[in-house]
């Protein structure tokens, strides 16, 4: 039997990168799923899963919308009679414009999705897994919001407010029985950070992508996927208001800053 066996799971941005991986791996393990994405890639992950002998049902939709999380959400419970766990897995990248240059719009839209968007799945979940008296929140921080050096302001910015979310909310749901944890990426290799690794090979310097880990690697969406899998899992059941680098290692020292590949 899988670990998610039965469990009715929402996977947010999971058309691609660590989405698509974690929607794999999760119906693997036996779960029922909700597969969330704005693009049209979460209908190629729904074929994946299904062919591959997954529950999926695929839905568009923007997880920095709040009609458009409640409607997912609710789809989940009613497809399914349940939600066990729910991944805010969606989010954008902030680029790398001086600051001088940003703009308040551009700034708004990165907290739109990157923290609204794990806000807004956190608000529509915890009536219905606070009345089953169990259930398991995630949500995609980055190694940016432990440390500076990783990113542009907005987006460290953004996933330094994701943290503190999981924390704050953690308290927020005492005696509940409702588990919520934040996974910090290091450099993973998704369409998100494509533009390193091409301009990394296009200079010649791609061996030198993940040197600064101890692990001397990049690591790639299946490695997160595992991690989330675990916490989902009722493995995890002592498990709260955690920030859980998954970076190979990055973070023991941050040695990245002012080291671009």
């Amino acid at each position: 039997m899988g670990r998610l066996e039965g469990k009715s799971v929402v996977i947010t941005g999971a058309g691609s990168g660590i989405g698509r991986a974690a929607s794999l791996l999760f119906t693997k393990e036996g779960a029922k799923l909700i597969a969330v994405d704005k693009t049209e890639g979460v209908k190629e992950t729904a074929k994946l899963v299904a062919d591959a002998g997954g529950t999926v049902e695929a839905v568009m939709a923007d997880a920095g919308n709040e009609a458009d999380v409640k409607a997912f959400i609710a789809k989940a419970v009613s497809k399914y009679g349940k939600l066990d766990a729910i991944w805010a897995n969606a989010g954008i990248s902030g680029g790398l414009v001086p600051l001088a240059d940003q703009t308040v719009e551009h700034w708004q839209e990165v907290l739109r999705v990157n923290l609204i968007g794990p806000f807004l799945a956190i608000k529509h979940s915890i009536p219905h897994m606070t009345k089953q008296g169990h259930g398991s929140i995630i949500c995609t921080a980055s190694v940016a919001g432990l440390k500076s050096g990783a990113s542009g302001h907005p987006y460290g910015a953004s996933k330094a407010g994701v943290i503190s979310l999981v924390q704050i909310t953690a308290y927020s749901l005492s005696g509940t029985g409702v588990r919520i944890n934040a996974v910090c990426p290091g450099l993973i290799e998704t369409g998100m950070t494509k533009p390193i690794f091409d301009n990394a090979k296009a200079r010649g310097t791609d061996h030198k992508i993940g040197q600064l880990n101890p692990l001397k690697r990049p690591g790639q969406p299946h490695e997160l996927a595992a991690m989330g899998l675990f916490l989902a899992s009722d493995e995890a059941s002592y498990v709260n208001g955690q920030a859980i680098p998954v970076d190979g290692g990055l973070t023991a020292s941050m040695p990245y800053a002012g080291k671009p590949i």
